[in-house]
C-alpha cells in the first residue's frame, strides 16, 4: 500500500513539472497579468459601446514637454493665465482626489504632472478619464501654473484618449529589471527606464559625430552591397542566402572592405561606410552575429597617419558623449587625453606574456610555451598554424584582457594580415595596427596592400589553409584583383567597432545593451 502511495506522490509531481514545463500550469504573477488584461478588455468594449474612438488619429500637438518646460523656467513667475498648450503622452502614474487627479504622463522629449478637475473639463470628460489605465496615451490642453511645491503643471481644460493600451506595464517600484525580458521586449524596456532610453539618445549622437567628423576631413560617405557573391574582407564564417532570379548564392557581407577600396581605384580617395555586417559566429558580451561597424580609406595616407587621427577622433567623442577625456568604464578610469601608448605585437608578448625573446624563431617551442598556459588552438593547429598565428593567439590570451588604457599595438604577422602592406624594414611583418580599450579591441586598421600579385598569393595561401581544415570561406576575389591591377594609390584604412566603441562611452558591460534588438534564442516565456 505504501508502495502505491509512493508511485502516486511521485506521479503527481512529475506530471506537475511537465505541465509547468509545457506551460500549462501558469504562476500566479502570469494569472494576476492575464486577468488584468481580460479587464482591460472588457473596459475597452465599454468605451467601444460608448462610441468612444480608441485610437483616434486628429489630435493635434501644438508643443512637447520639452518646450513647455524651457518656456516656463524662461518666463518664471509671468506666465500668462491665457497660455495654452496641447500635448499628448503616455500616462505614467495617477493619483485621483475624488472630482480631481494629478497624473504624471510623458512623450519623447520629458516627464510633466497635469491637473484634472471636473470643474474644468466636464463631467463626461473626467468620467471618461475615469476609465482610463497607465499605459495610455492622451492628448490635453490647459495652461500652465505652479503647485504649493512650486512644480509646474498642466491645469487642464479639455483631455482625448488617443491611444489605448490593452497590456499593463510593469509595476512602479519593480520597474523593468530582467535583463532577458529587457532585451527581448525593447519597446517596454525603454518605455519603463529613462536611462535606457537616454544611453540609445546617446548611440545615436555617437554616429552622428562619427559621420561629421570624417564629413568635416573631406570624407565622402557611400554604400557598397550587403549582399554579395563572394565573402571577402575579413576571417569570419559568414551567413549565405539564395537569390532565385539570380539562381546563385548570396552572402551577408562579413566587411564592406574590398568593396570600398575598389572605390578608392576608381578615384574616391576618402570614403567611408557607417555598414551592418554579419557574422555566422559566437554570441557573448561582446559579440552580436549582427553588428554596425565603421571603415573608412584614405588614399596617401599610412596607418601612422591612421592611428594619429583615430586618437583624435576618439578624444573628440569622449567629450561629446561621456564629457570628458578621462571617464569612467565598468569600474575602471580610463584616460583619452594625452599621446596613446604604441607598442609591436612581439613587445607586448615579451614584456606582459612573459614569453622568452629567443622562441619567437622557435616554432615548437613557441607553441609548447602556449599549451603550458592552457591556450588551445584546435585538433589541426599543428597542420596549419605558424609562428605568427601563436604569437597573435598568446597576445589574444595573455596581453589583450590587460590593455586598459587606450594602446595601439603594431606590427603584426604576414601570416594573420592578409588584406596588410608588408613593412619595408620587416616583410615578415605589415604595416598594421590593433587599438585595444579596457581589455578588448575597438578598431583595426593598416596600410593597404596594393600589389595585386602579392595579393593574389596570399588568397592562395588562405585557400591552402580551408584545405587543410579552416572553416573560414577563404576565396580568391579575382575582380578584386582586376582592379588592383588598373592601380590602386597607396592607401591606409581602418575599421572600428560601433558597438564597442558605445559600450565604451555608455559605461555598459553588454553588447546587448547598445543594440536595440540584440539576437537571443527563441523562448515562449516573456
Amino acid at each position: 500500500m505504501y508502495q502505491n502511495r509512493a508511485i502516486l506522490f511521485w506521479y503527481i509531481i512529475f506530471s506537475y513539472l511537465i505541465k509547468q514545463l509545457l506551460g500549462k500550469v501558469p504562476d500566479k504573477h502570469m494569472s494576476k497579468k492575464n486577468d488584468v488584461i481580460e479587464k482591460r478588455k472588457e473596459k475597452i468594449q465599454l468605451l467601444k459601446e460608448s462610441g468612444i474612438a480608441l485610437f483616434p488619429n486628429d489630435y493635434t500637438v501644438t508643443h512637447i514637454i520639452k518646450e513647455i518646460q524651457k518656456l516656463v523656467e524662461k518666463e518664471s513667475g509671468d506666465i500668462s493665465d491665457d497660455a495654452s498648450y496641447s500635448v499628448a503622452g503616455r500616462m505614467m502614474a495617477v493619483n485621483r482626489f475624488g472630482k480631481s487627479a494629478f497624473i504624471r504622463f510623458k512623450d519623447w522629449s520629458g516627464q510633466l504632472q497635469a491637473y484634472i478637475r471636473t470643474d474644468k473639463v466636464g463631467d463626461d470628460a473626467y468620467a471618461l478619464f475615469k476609465k482610463l489605465d497607465i499605459g495610455d496615451f492622451i492628448g490635453m490642453t490647459g495652461g500652465m501654473f505652479q503647485t504649493k511645491t512650486g512644480e509646474w503643471t498642466l491645469l487642464v481644460n479639455s483631455l482625448q484618449l488617443i491611444s489605448k493600451a490593452t497590456r499593463p506595464l510593469p509595476e512602479k517600484f519593480h520597474g523593468l529589471k530582467d535583463p532577458e525580458k529587457r532585451y527581448r521586449q525593447r519597446y517596454l524596456d525603454l518605455i519603463m527606464n529613462a536611462d535606457v532610453r537616454e544611453l540609445f539618445i546617446k548611440r545615436s549622437r555617437l554616429v552622428q559625430a562619427i559621420r561629421m567628423f570624417l564629413l568635416d576631413r573631406d570624407f565622402l560617405e557611400v554604400e557598397t552591397p550587403m549582399m554579395q557573391p563572394l565573402p571577402g574582407g575579413a576571417d569570419a564564417k559568414p551567413f549565405k542566402t539564395y537569390h532565385n532570379s539570380l539562381s546563385m548564392d548570396l552572402f551577408l557581407r562579413i566587411a564592406p572592405e574590398l568593396y570600398l577600396k575598389r572605390l578608392v581605384t576608381g578615384g574616391f580617395e576618402r570614403v567611408f561606410e557607417i555598414n551592418r555586417s554579419f557574422r555566422n559566429e559566437g554570441i557573448s558580451t561582446q559579440h552580436n552575429p549582427e553588428f554596425t561597424m565603421l571603415e573608412f580609406y584614405q588614399a596617401y595616407a599610412t596607418y601612422e597617419d591612421l592611428m594619429n587621427l583615430t586618437e583624435k577622433m576618439f578624444q573628440s567623442l569622449a567629450v561629446s558623449i561621456a564629457g570628458s577625456m578621462d571617464f569612467e568604464y565598468q569600474g575602471e578610469q580610463i584616460h583619452f587625453s594625452g599621446s596613446w601608448k604604441r607598442i609591436t605585437l612581439q613587445d607586448s608578448v615579451e614584456k606582459i606574456a612573459g614569453v622568452d625573446p629567443a622562441l619567437f624563431s622557435k616554432k615548437e617551442e613557441l607553441m609548447n610555451f602556449a599549451l603550458s598556459k592552457g591556450i588551445s588552438f584546435g585538433t589541426r593547429a599543428g597542420e596549419t598554424i605558424g609562428i605568427g598565428k601563436i604569437m597573435t593567439k598568446i597576445f589574444d590570451v595573455l596581453v589583450e584582457p590587460k590593455l586598459i588604457q587606450p594602446t595601439f599595438i603594431t606590427g603584426y604577422p604576414v601570416e594573420v594580415s592578409p588584406l596588410s602592406r608588408r613593412n619595408k624594414e620587416n616583410p615578415d611583418l605589415t604595416d598594421r595596427f590593433e587599438l585595444f580599450i579596457a581589455g578588448r579591441e575597438i578598431a583595426n586598421g593598416f596600410s593597404e596592400l596594393n600589389d595585386p600579385e602579392d595579393q593574389k598569393n596570399r588568397f592562395l595561401h588562405q585557400l591552402e589553409n580551408k584545405e587543410a581544415g579552416d572553416e573560414t570561406p577563404h576565396i580568391i576575389d579575382e575582380d578584386y584583383i582586376r582592379a588592383l591591377e588598373y592601380g590602386m594609390p597607396p592607401t591606409a584604412g581602418e575599421g572600428i567597432g560601433i558597438d564597442r566603441l558605445a559600450m565604451l562611452l555608455t559605461d555598459s558591460a553588454s553588447i546587448r545593451d547598445v543594440i536595440l534588438f540584440p539576437h537571443m534564442k527563441p523562448t515562449d516565456k516573456i
